[in-house]
Parts: C-alpha cells; structure tokens; sequence
C-alpha cells in the first residue's frame, strides 16, 4: 500500500476533516524489539530476528495473492475479491489484514481489508459492488500482519482479455519495478531507485506518479524512508544491511496528474487514462537484496534485468 509523499500535494475532490496526511508519519507505534537506526534518518535496520519474522509476514502477504489469482475474472466484484482474501487471512493463514480500519490521521477509517484499483485508479481503490468486465486492468494491494510484523505487495491481473496498450503498460510497470530491485545493494543510494524506474517509464512514454512512493515497513504499517519511483541517481539515504522497504512504482499511460475520489481514499489519473502497478518487499542484504514478497506464484524478474 502506497506511502503519500510528504513532499508532494494531491489534487482532492474531498479532504477528509480538511487535514494533510503523510502515510509514513501516519503511525506511530512503540517497537517490541530493539532496532538500529540510520543516524540521518529514522530508518530502521531490523535485526536477525525481526528478519525472520518479516519473512514470514512477506510471504503470507505473497500467498494471499497466489491464492486469489483464479479468482480475478470477469463478473467477479471488488466486494467479493476483497471477502475472498480477508477469509484467506483470517481464516487459514492467522494474519490481521492490516488495510481493515486503517486510519491515519485526517482520514476515515479504511472500510476494507485489500486494496482493488481498476483502470484508471492508481491506488488506494476502495472494494465495491463493481464487476469486472472482459479487458479491465486491477491492482490487488495485499498487507499482513503475522505476529506483529507487516508484508506488503501488490500484482496487477488482467480480467479476460486486455488490449494491447493495458498489456504493455502492465508489463513495463513490472519492469519498472524490478529495475529499481535490481538497484539494491549495500552502499547504493535510495535515490538510485527511484532514477532507473523514472529513466525506463518516460523512455517507454509512460509517467511516473509522484504523489505516492514506496516505504519502509516493519512493525509499523509505513515507515522511513520514502521509496520515490523517480528521482537522481546518487541521491538519499545510503542503503545498508537490514534496511526493509517496499518498490512499488505506479505509472500512468498519459500524464502523471492525479486527483482523489470523493471516497476520501481513491486515487485516480487526472486524464483518465490507464495506470498499472507492482510492488514487493525488499531486503537490502549483505551482498544485494533479498525480495522477501516472492511467493510460488510470483512472476520472476526478467531475464534481461540483472
């Protein structure tokens, strides 16, 4: 689930309680364990243990999807995606849906326990009595939370059979993702994602959202530091081992512009136009990265993308 950027303003239909909102200052939440942090930030680098305990909230969150994939067809409804999963959760898995009641300052609680994003919705997409139709495009936003810990991602599915510019569009986004995956590792800078997704979308003519971006995540739902999906290259935070964060650009067929929906959550392209999204959980390892959202059903990552 998207963090918005604190530095970016949204286009909004309705403000709820007219107060400004930055996900990543959102909660708050005391740590049960004892983490280091980034002397210029307040970045967390989780221990050995809280490792452990992210993958396996990660790969739940990963299995959600796995789970719901046959599901995403036409004439299903969003309400019916979204009761299918939280009983998956709940149910088989004993994970919290972390989205269910979600409530950040300035924000109504979130009514539902996923994330459904159709078309032009870029993300937030609130599960409803609407039916898929044959070529729709949908994100599914999935976050756990296992033992106190949170797995975020998301995959997009095509409902029958897509045009050609949702397939590519879809497509590129994925390889916008793994590209800023692959530009993760030990002493790297944060801005290094964000400068190969936008330099690979724009190439593609697509734009990059700014208004929402990626973020660490952990013990609190949307953590430091900001992910942007655009951005310069040796710029941020430099990337150490232990450091968790979500990659999840979301770009738009037509122009970066977005606005929010009466609904106080939705958020769609000011032009109307398409817009897909990926994400995963990442690790920076010792040696590179570790994508500890990967589940059985995962796409791998392109075999040109090293």
């Amino acid at each position: 689930m998207p963090c918005h950027h604190s530095g970016r303003q949204v286009c909004h239909s309705r403000r709820p309680h007219g107060r400004a909102f930055c996900l990543s200052q959102a909660l708050h939440l005391s740590s049960a364990l004892p983490q280091r942090t980034c002397k210029k930030m307040s970045i967390s680098i989780k221990t050995p243990e809280q490792i452990e305990k992210m993958r396996l909230a990660c790969r739940l969150a990963g299995e959600v999807l796995d789970y719901i994939e046959p599901f995403v067809k036409v004439g299903v409804t969003t309400e019916e995606l979204d009761r299918l999963c939280h009983d998956y959760m709940v149910n088989v898995q004993g994970c919290i849906p972390a989205p269910l009641n979600y409530a950040p300052s300035g924000y109504d609680p979130y009514p539902k326990s996923i994330c459904t994003s159709i078309n032009q919705q870029i993300c937030h997409g609130v599960p409803g009595d609407r039916a898929l139709k044959n070529g729709d495009i949908i994100n599914l936003d999935i976050t756990t939370i296992k033992d106190g810990w949170h797995g975020d991602t998301s995959r997009m599915f095509i409902a029958g059979e897509g045009s050609i510019q949702a397939k590519r569009l879809c497509e590129i986004t994925f390889e916008c993702m793994w590209l800023g995956i692959s530009a993760v590792r030990p002493g790297a800078h944060l801005g290094d994602i964000g400068a190969v997704i936008q330099k690979y979308a724009e190439k593609n003519g697509y734009s990059v959202v700014r208004e929402f971006c990626g973020h660490g995540i952990g013990e609190k739902f949307h953590e430091d530091p900001q992910v942007l999906h655009y951005g310069k290259a040796g710029s941020g935070p430099v990337l150490e081992p232990g450091m968790i964060f979500t990659i999840e650009p979301m770009i738009n067929a037509g122009k970066a512009a977005i606005r929010e929906m009466p609904d106080g959550w939705t958020i769609v392209t000011k032009d109307r136009s398409l817009s897909a999204q990926w994400e995963h959980t990442v690790l920076v390892t010792d040696s590179g990265y570790e994508v500890l959202t990967a589940s059985t059903g995962s796409r791998p990552k392109p075999d040109w993308i090293t």
